[in-house]
């Protein structure tokens, strides 16, 4: 056996401290192919990673994050997507040579797709795009280093020059990504490694003398950020004065109390040197000059009064009792975070100062610092707001009586209404009930000329109808508009005529927007048709259902992200039984239906700047689910429309149909959904041209109605009510009612 010495030296212990590019091979190249064989069969390969069925998988995945797919899904996606191609034959092979490992991994565009995937929405595609062109150097590979992984790690840069002519020792080991098989290794060699570990396919070129008067304009040729994190003050300064002349922004980092400098030098061309700081310095002034001798403009530049304590101790003790200055692990870290945070900022045009800032952790992270928290102490769940039921409908021999009237009007308030506004105001009196929309009662961007409104008061008289029958009076309606508010007068004479059985539902007739399994109408189907003939089409089939969600998504996204729109939706909600009872309008988000988890998502929503910021981003694909899963888990889809005539009759009147057909699904023991908004943005683009929308939401809404007139005919004709029915449990709320004084005055 041999001894220990001799086992050491039989070791072949040389190692190519240089190599720091990766060898990439086609994976579909026979060339390459070829030469790949060859590198295998010469034995400097001693390991290979093949995890490209993962990578894959990742792939499908991102691509379809609305699916929840199984592993057979996936292996099927997978397959499509290599359309017959060996898997081994996909992508590309990387060789490291300074740790002979071959990898297999994606294509290029694929590769970053899915690396850079967790960055959305906080980077959009367009913005990765962006920062994937830059060009960007270091100078200085301690804070530098940290700063190159950073970038590289969020996709911020596709071509890096990396600058330094130091090697690693041990006691960099104490801030440096590296292990002790990396001391003697050049820090620009070691860097780059590390980032074509994480990305092949970038390009870097190194400096492993660092820069110097002759590589100067090689370095600073093309740049679109310079980070100057080096330790020589001549080159700090040179660096500037060159970044300035070619219009080149600089960040620098200094590694204590988070320093953060940023001379945006593409913008101020005669901007001064490290803010002025250092007067009319130049770089040649500094030859010649020992180390103690640059100390004054070192103080100047880093600040002595703004220098954290440690650090000017420690300034009394270098070449004493400690080598060099201090830097630790976590303010290098931070460092990288800071330039790359800023650098992301810059280059998307968000952050446009230069100046100088501390992100200093001992300060931000302190006691007294801490924020104020509050909370939210635990409390019994809130019994739901109870609307109570209407007063009974007694018929007399005599004449009508006051509180007959009430029951009349009681009945009609419990009409539907947009937003449940209530926006109806009436007078009783005798025989005579005055009807007329309440001006004081807040119009929103959908109820465009009124017609929400105008259906809801339709939808009022149709209730009144129904209760004057059930007590023997028959209804005569006339339209009086003298220059005014446009009134409607119902007449109440005796008839012997029966009920209409749609009395008994108007009590029960409710918003219900729990969504049960889809199921076929039934004999419901015959009954909703029968009730408004001619007025009403369905969609049944999955593809047409399929198509509409997508359609009202689309409109739900845009209303979330249109600032007019989310403040009026909003303002709608009522957040607590004891905002709906004190209130009595609105919607309680309680008759939402809606999981604990989906009424956090609803309260994030809320927020006008999220919606502001998601809209900034191109996002909101996630506003669309609710209303995609409401549709197609539908028995059916209506469309109530009423043939053209005069817009304030047409509602009027269309109110009245949209009521009957409400009150015999809800007889037929159905779900009854309305999903109107849609019809009202339609209604504001086409009758109103589009006043009151932007130019975006013109368009799209342009794009919208082409589809939605695939799905419906409407020529001819006023559209007044999108609803969706099923079959599903009761709903949990009821939204409650104004106080009959508050919108009734009985003279009788």
């Amino acid at each position: 056996m041999k001894s220990f010495e001799d086992a050491l030296a039989a070791l072949d212990l040389r190692r190519d401290e240089s190599a720091w590019r990766p060898r990439l091979f086609d994976a579909c190249s026979v060339t390459d192919q070829q030469a790949l064989v060859a590198l295998i069969e010469s034995g400097v390969v001693h390991r290979a990673d093949d995890t490209i069925a993962a990578q894959l998988a990742e792939l499908v995945e991102v691509r379809a994050p609305e699916r929840k797919c199984t592993a057979a899904e996936i292996e099927r996606a997978i397959e499509v997507h290599l359309a017959g191609r060996p898997r081994a034959t996909y992508g590309t092979w990387v060789f490291y040579p300074w740790s002979e490992r071959l990898i297999h991994v994606l294509p290029r565009d694929e590769y970053v797709e899915v690396r850079t995937s967790r960055n959305r929405n906080k980077i959009t595609h367009a913005e990765q795009a962006r920062l994937g062109e830059l060009v960007v150097g270091i100078a200085g590979l301690s804070v530098g280093q940290s700063t190159a992984v950073t970038l590289a790690l969020e996709g911020v840069g596709g071509h890096f020059r990396l600058a330094d002519f130091d090697t690693i020792n041990l006691s960099n080991l104490n801030r440096l990504r590296a292990g002790a098989q990396a001391i003697g290794v050049n820090k620009a060699v070691l860097t780059a490694r590390e980032i074509f570990e994480l990305n092949p396919y970038v390009e870097i070129t190194i400096f492993p003398t660092g820069v110097v008067e002759e590589n100067l304009d090689a370095f600073l040729g093309g740049l679109d950020l310079l980070f100057e994190e080096c330790d020589d003050l001549k080159m700090k300064v040179r660096l500037r004065e060159a970044a300035r002349a070619r219009r080149v922004p600089v960040l620098m980092e200094t590694s204590d109390r988070g320093l953060f400098d940023v001379e945006r030098f593409d913008r101020e061309p005669d901007r001064p040197i490290f803010h002025g700081l250092t007067g009319t310095l130049r770089a040649d002034e500094l030859d010649g000059l020992t180390t103690f001798e640059k100390v004054p403009v070192v103080l100047k530049i880093i600040g002595e009064h703004t220098m954290s304590r440690r650090m000017a101790a420690s300034l009394v003790d270098i070449e004493s009792t400690i080598k060099s200055w201090p830097q630790l692990a976590s303010a290098v870290a931070l460092g990288g975070a800071v330039n790359t945070d800023a650098a992301r900022r810059i280059a998307l045009d968000q952050f446009r100062g230069s100046g100088r800032f501390f992100v200093d952790l001992e300060q931000l992270v302190s006691e007294g610092r801490e924020e104020k928290l509050l909370p939210e102490a635990p409390r019994p769940p809130e019994p739901p707001a109870r609307r109570a039921p209407p007063a009974e409908l007694e018929r007399s021999d005599g004449p009508l009586t006051a509180s007959q009237l009430e029951a009349i009007v009681e009945h009609g308030t419990l009409a539907p209404s947009g937003g449940n506004a209530q926006p109806w105001q009436f007078r009783a009196g005798e025989s005579l009930i005055s009807c007329a929309l309440d001006p004081t009662r807040r119009r929103t961007l959908l109820d465009y000329d009124d017609a929400a409104s105008y259906l809801a008061l339709g939808a009022a008289i149709e209730n009144m109808c129904l209760a004057a029958g059930a007590l023997g009076y028959a209804t005569t309606i006339e339209h009086v508009d003298s220059g005014g508010a446009p009134t409607w007068r119902l007449h109440l004479t005796r008839t012997t005529a029966p009920p209409d059985p749609l009395v008994a539902q108007i009590a029960e007739r409710a918003t219900n927007r729990r969504i049960g399994a889809r199921a076929p109408l039934g004999p419901a189907r015959d009954a909703l048709l029968g009730c408004t003939p001619g007025a009403l089409q369905l969609l049944e089939s999955p593809e047409a259902l399929a198509e509409l969600a997508e359609i009202l998504g689309r409109a739900d996204r845009l209303r979330f992200l249109s600032m007019t729109m989310h403040r009026e939706m909003m303002e709608e909600l009522r957040w607590s039984t004891e905002e709906a009872e004190r209130t009595r309008d609105g919607i309680d988000v309680a008759s939402l239906e809606l999981a604990a988890p989906d009424l956090a998502g609803l309260r994030l929503v809320s927020r006008w700047p999220i919606m502001e910021t998601l809209g900034t981003i191109g996002g909101g694909a996630g506003l669309m689910k609710a209303t995609r899963k409401a549709i197609t888990q539908a028995s059916a889809v209506g469309l109530l429309s009423i043939e053209h005539k005069d817009p304030r009759h047409a509602f009027v009147d269309g109110g009245r149909l949209v009521e009957r057909s409400w009150l015999t699904a809800t007889g037929a023991g159905l779900a009854f959904q309305p999903m109107t908004p849609l019809v009202y943005l339609f209604a504001r683009l086409e009758r109103g041209q589009g006043v009151g929308l932007s130019p975006t939401e013109r368009e799209e809404l342009t794009a919208l109605r082409a589809r939605f007139l695939r799905l419906f005919e409407v020529r001819g004709r006023t559209e007044l009510m999108l609803f969706r029915v099923g079959r599903s449990a009761p709903p949990s709320v009821r939204s409650l009612r104004l106080p009959l004084e508050r919108v009734c005055r009985i003279t009788k």
